[in-house]
């Protein structure tokens, strides 16, 4: 099988204080690409871009890269995985009926007027570009520890070593804008199956919570995580033949009983939820 991967991990950003940055995104990117070794993955078959490195468009360019490739019938499976910040913007072609589109931070994210710049986020509508229409062929995996909306932060999720992957608007009238329209969309869209579907393609997607929960970013046996990547991996090492379903049941029950608030998500077609990560159907 010709496969290729992106891992994404960004602690710091360039034009963010330090009190903005986060702690085990990097450490996401260099453990999911630890266990796609695992699955036949090399050196020269993954990227991983840390902090600096990961710009938008050095991370734009390395997927669009990926994405010919599929296209041109060289990769049968292809892997993405992202831990920043999420965010929201306002939306500009109309295509969100809460008015803002959800976005990634990259290291470079920076502000532009109330909103933060588009050329410093990747915006959902640009993953989706990506990602729709590829041949039947390709299996499409993706892996995003990341969160859009702070309204569900609770009391547990501010422990020490924990913080959220949320970051707000730059400005009051920029954050207005997201709590007037009650933004809580899911970022599931980004592939939206019922377009991709009839083509063929595989999308598969994990994120870290639901659309209204925080994604945590906190501290495990001495180093820090994302909490869905490490529970994520942890459930895979234990039984990488279960069923996506099954790989997504064990991930949500870790979160529980670690006392954190998410629950980690799963689109897939029905067919792609019954075998394992990194399996057609």
């Amino acid at each position: 099988m010709a496969r290729a991967a992106l891992c994404v991990g960004i602690n710091a950003f360039a034009h963010l204080p330090m009190a903005s940055w986060l702690n085990g995104c990097v450490n996401d990117a260099q453990d999911i690409a630890g266990a796609l070794r695992k699955q036949g993955f090399t050196a020269r078959t993954m990227t991983v871009l840390t902090d600096a490195q990961a710009t938008k468009q050095a991370v734009m360019a390395e997927l669009t890269e990926l994405t010919d490739r599929a296209r041109a019938g060289k990769l049968d499976r292809l892997v993405f995985s992202f831990s920043s910040h999420g965010t929201q913007i306002k939306d500009l072609d109309g295509d969100e009926r809460d008015g803002v589109d959800e976005a990634f931070a990259c290291h470079d994210i920076a502000q532009k007027g109330d909103q933060w710049d588009r050329d410093t986020v990747i915006v959902d509508d640009e993953l989706h570009a990506l990602f729709s229409g590829l041949p039947d062929s390709v299996l499409v995996e993706i892996l995003l520890d990341t969160c859009h909306s702070g309204t569900g932060l609770r009391d547990g999720d501010i422990l020490q070593g924990r913080r959220p992957r949320y970051l707000p608007p730059p400005t009051i009238k920029g954050l207005d804008l997201v709590n007037r329209t009650r933004a809580n969309r899911d970022v599931r869209g980004l592939i939206d199956l019922t377009k991709t579907t009839k083509t063929g393609a595989h999308p598969v997607l994990f994120t870290a919570c639901r659309s209204d929960q925080v994604a945590s970013d906190a501290h495990f046996d001495g180093r820090s995580n994302g909490a869905f990547t490490y529970f994520f991996l942890k459930a895979l090492a234990s039984d990488g033949a279960a069923p996506r379903s099954a790989l997504l049941k064990s991930v949500s029950g870790l979160l529980r009983g670690d006392s954190f608030s998410q629950r980690a998500q799963l689109e897939a077609t029905a067919k792609a939820k019954k075998v394992a990560f990194g399996q057609t159907w």
